[in-house]
């Protein structure tokens, strides 16, 4: 609904604050026509006057710490540093530069740039023609995620085979001989909507005449999107002797956390749209409880960890580790699994559990006497087990 009490959408934007474990301390609610970027010197702000933190790291994805934010808020506040990521253009030009050398990875997932000088992980020596001169005082981390790689570049692949089906289709159209396709614009308006549907036109170069339609591949665009398959730049501004490369990387990963709790929030558990309201001190209540929902929800899945099967990575683990194909789970939630032989569940699904056990209300049907009593469900061991690990007594 819109403010003025009329049916309509009623568009907002909410930023939720999390701390480095993910758990949430603040939310806010902005108009719906403000810029995702926008959304941060207020946090900044309130970081400072609400929880009086004076020295704070901030990390973000590269849609949320933009270059504007960096110079305009970031630089400009004393005790602030940030972590986040480079477009892809930017990545590019780093590889033009030679800044970054893909040769690098064939032995080591991580390596990094400073002040204009190349570092390997694992080696002292440098390679002086790098340049970083557009980041100054920052360090930038290249990363390398070979199943990310492959990945990619089998999408791309299938996308591109599924591009040329489609154009070889307007082709056979152009050479038919019951009515062919003849006309210029025609032919351009359908193979517009191929490219736009497989989202590839960059990687093919079209020729359309009257009555004539070809295309082949662009293997220079093809080969240039390639070197950055699976590679991505950290950006930084903590320096070397509080977080490493590997600690920075494993900080920034951590932004999945902040992304789990918006997929909770708004789809799979706590499903804050729509929202029914007309007044804009409504909606912002709206949001705020679900906000304190899902902070129960966070200490709820940290407490019953040990029965739950969870995709995040162990805080232990090494940045190898984490860029592996590995799916992980817990050392000692394996431990409780293999102790007790309990069905692995998620959050959703053991709370479904949980919701069998329920409250009767037993009545006599006996005239002598009026008896009545009230039965809860025995919990079985699985059930009593969460409860116990909620400190949870029926």
């Amino acid at each position: 609904y819109s403010r003025d009490g009329k049916k309509g959408k009623l568009q907002i934007v909410f930023g939720l604050l999390c701390d480095a474990r993910g758990c949430p301390v603040a939310v806010e609610v902005f108009d719906g026509n403000t810029g995702d970027p926008t959304t941060l010197t207020p946090q900044i702000e309130k970081v400072r006057r609400r929880f009086g933190i004076e020295n704070v790291v901030w990390v973000g994805d590269r849609g949320m710490i933009t270059n504007a934010r960096i110079n305009d808020d970031l630089r400009k506040t004393p005790g602030v540093d940030w972590i986040t990521a480079l477009r892809g253009r930017s990545i590019g030009q780093l590889l033009e530069q030679e800044a970054i050398q893909l040769s690098l990875f064939d032995e080591q997932n991580l390596a990094e740039i400073e002040s204009g000088r190349f570092w390997h992980r694992a080696a002292s020596d440098t390679c002086p023609e790098a340049s970083a001169a557009d980041y100054p005082g920052e360090r930038l981390i290249a990363c390398r995620n070979p199943m990310l790689a492959a990945e990619r570049a089998r999408t791309r692949e299938e996308l591109i085979l599924a591009t040329e089906r489609e154009l070889d289709k307007i082709v056979d159209a152009t050479k038919r001989e019951k009515r062919p396709l003849v006309d210029a614009g025609e032919i351009g308006v359908r193979v517009g909507k191929v490219l736009n549907r497989f989202k590839v036109g960059k990687h093919f170069q079209i020729d359309i005449g009257k009555g004539e339609f070809s295309y082949e591949r662009n293997l220079a665009s093809i080969k240039t999107e390639a070197a950055l398959d699976g590679l991505y730049v950290i950006r930084t501004s903590v320096e070397k002797q509080k977080l490493d490369a590997s600690e920075t990387v494993r900080t920034y990963k951590s932004l999945s956390q902040v992304e789990r709790a918006f997929r909770s929030l708004k789809t799979v558990d706590l499903k804050i749209r729509p929202i029914y309201h007309y007044l804009e001190k409504r909606v912002k209540a709206h949001v705020f409880l679900c906000m304190l929902a899902y902070y129960v929800e966070w200490h709820m899945r940290r407490d019953l960890a040990p029965l739950l099967f969870d995709e995040e990575p162990s805080e232990l683990e090494s940045f190898e580790s984490e860029t592996s194909e590995e799916i992980n789970i817990n050392s000692q939630d394996n431990k409780t699994l293999k102790k007790q032989n309990y069905p692995v569940h998620s959050f959703q699904t053991l709370l479904a559990d949980l919701a069998t056990i329920c409250k009767n209300r037993v009545e006599s049907c006996l005239s002598v006497a009026n008896i009545c009593f009230d039965k809860t469900t025995q919990p079985t061991a699985l059930q009593q087990t969460a409860l116990d690990l909620l400190s949870v007594r029926l």
